[in-house]
């Protein structure tokens, strides 16, 4: 099984795809979607046109995408909600199904606690999928994380 995993961003939107066999994960590609410098509707229209080619590159089995769960600053917040509407309704365009993970979950997942820090995070990403994580931005570590939580969880 493919699993693609999704951090939204307004400026960078990470990504990692998993390969899942017989419970045992490995890390197919990760890293950041290149989007246009531009803002507003031509930034999300970018980030629909670079997901659709990630889409169509891993043809994945599902994608684990975080849910925006809080923000101290609401206008960043907007802005990262519509960026994820876009990728939410681009996911669904191609009929894969979608597994959305709150930041806690998403923790829990990888390292058993939901409060466990960015670095203990990176670390079991880096136990769990053999690969070294320290000269990843944060955005692909937590997409690789993403999609470890949505590997283990069940689809209805």
């Amino acid at each position: 099984m493919i699993i693609l995993g999704i951090d939204p961003g307004t400026v960078r939107v990470g990504f990692g795809v998993v390969a899942s066999e017989k419970g045992v994960l490995a890390c197919v590609a990760r890293g950041i979607l290149p989007l246009p410098p531009a803002e507003g509707s031509a930034r999300l229209s970018g980030i629909e046109r670079e997901l659709e080619l990630l889409l169509s590159r891993h043809r994945p089995d599902r994608v684990g995408i975080e849910r925006l769960f809080f923000a101290k600053n609401k206008k960043t917040a907007l802005a990262v909600a519509e960026a994820r509407g876009v990728l939410v309704n681009t996911i669904l365009k191609h009929g894969i199904p979608l597994v959305e993970l709150t930041p806690n979950e998403v923790k829990v997942a990888v390292t058993g606690s939901g409060t466990a820090s960015k670095q203990g995070v990176a670390k079991m990403v880096s136990l769990l999928l053999r690969v070294p994580v320290s000269s990843l931005l944060d955005d692909a570590t937590d997409a690789l994380a993403v999609a470890i939580g949505a590997s283990q969880q069940p689809l209805y």
